[in-house]
């Protein structure tokens, strides 16, 4: 079994065999955009897979490969018609899930937050983003990490993950082993790269310059997409930069307010685990302890291996629990198979009947 997280600053890859790992690896996504050939043949190299959880965007409710089609693509990438053929977002997700699907392998695409059953439906109004499907992977290897560290059972876990990646920050709040509520990051504090939840008043007046770079731009550190953000070393070189030190002020005070947001859904948690890029930066995890130090203890996320992000650990936690492995009851705890519908169908808005995806 095998998982795929595909960032904006790197795609990764994990295989799971009887649930230990078997293989990790890391691609720049920059690259992966133009040729997505390595992703593949790294794959097939550990074949025969019994299932591989694909690259889902923002998520769809468990449908194999052999059934994406250019309407399941669309509610994926959520591009615009007029924006059609543009590299907005992640680079090159349409041509990387084309061939996936393309080398045969037994591909299924999971849900983000918004196509799960156990957050509730006035949660869901006037909301597409509550956690992309990656995001999903990353709170179920959150799940796995506290039921094993702590002894509990799945159905005993409780806690509010904060995901501090390349360009975006989430949050999403998992109760008795569900996930429940969630902040998506293009409806969450600022990120690193992106710029999060926007003022409606500043998206009526973008009015048509409005687009998908706009999700991805005005960042906490990077505004513009041009920093190295892919290794412990740089973020280092970054967090030391004093031209950035209101950024880091932004993204970490925009995370704990996020967490504290989500206590409304969640009021006792048992922890706060902290994954994605930046929980690696000198010094943030310590300003979240100190910020969040009333609400429960803050801990970094850990992952299976050293190599590949907690999201693409979490996918293939995921599709072994999937395929009936050693993490089959997590995911049925998850409620994965009662995912359903699109992230469009809880619109209420004015013009949303409008709405017409490439």
């Amino acid at each position: 079994m095998a998982g795929i997280d595909p960032g904006t600053v790197s795609t990764d890859i994990c295989a799971l065999d009887g649930g230990e790992v078997l293989f990790e690896d890391s691609f720049r996504s920059p690259e992966l955009a133009h040729d997505p050939a390595p992703l593949v043949a790294a794959l097939l190299a550990q074949g025969p897979l019994d299932l591989v959880l694909g690259p889902a965007g923002y998520g769809l409710p468990l449908v194999p490969g052999e059934r994406i089609g250019e309407r399941e693509l669309g509610l994926m990438l959520l591009l615009r018609r007029d924006e059609a053929g543009a590299r907005a977002g992640i680079g090159g997700l349409r041509a990387m899930i084309r061939a996936l699907i393309g080398a045969g392998l037994p591909l299924v695409f999971g849900p983000g937050a918004i196509h799960l059953p156990t957050v509730p439906e006035h949660r869901k109004w006037n909301r597409i983003d509550l956690g992309t499907a990656d995001k999903v992977c990353s709170a179920a290897l959150c799940i796995v990490d506290q039921a094993e560290r702590l002894g509990l059972g799945f159905e005993e876990t409780s806690l509010i993950v904060l995901e501090l990646g390349g360009a975006f920050s989430a949050a999403l709040a998992i109760d008795g082993g569900q996930i429940v509520d969630g902040l998506g990051g293009s409806c969450a504090p600022i990120g690193a790269r992106a710029c999060g939840a926007l003022d409606a008043e500043v998206a009526y007046l973008l009015g048509p310059a409005l687009s998908k770079d706009t999700v991805f731009s005005g960042g906490a550190l990077d505004p513009r997409g041009e920093l190295d953000l892919s290794s412990p070393e740089a973020l280092e070189a970054l967090r030391g930069d004093p031209d950035l030190h209101a950024g880091w002020l932004a993204l970490e005070e925009g995370a704990a307010k996020a967490a504290l947001a989500l206590t409304a859904s969640v009021p006792s948690p048992r922890e706060i685990l902290v994954a994605g890029r930046l929980a690696r930066a000198p010094g943030v995890l310590e300003a979240l302890r100190e910020r969040l130090a009333g609400v429960a203890p803050v801990a970094a996320a850990a992952g299976l291996g050293p190599r590949a992000k907690t999201a693409a650990h979490g996918a293939a936690v995921l599709a072994d629990g999937l395929a009936g492995g050693r993490y089959a009851p997590m995911v049925e705890r998850l409620r994965l198979r009662e995912a359903s519908g699109t992230a469009l169908d809880h619109l209420r808005i004015d013009g949303a009947d409008g709405i017409r995806l490439a």
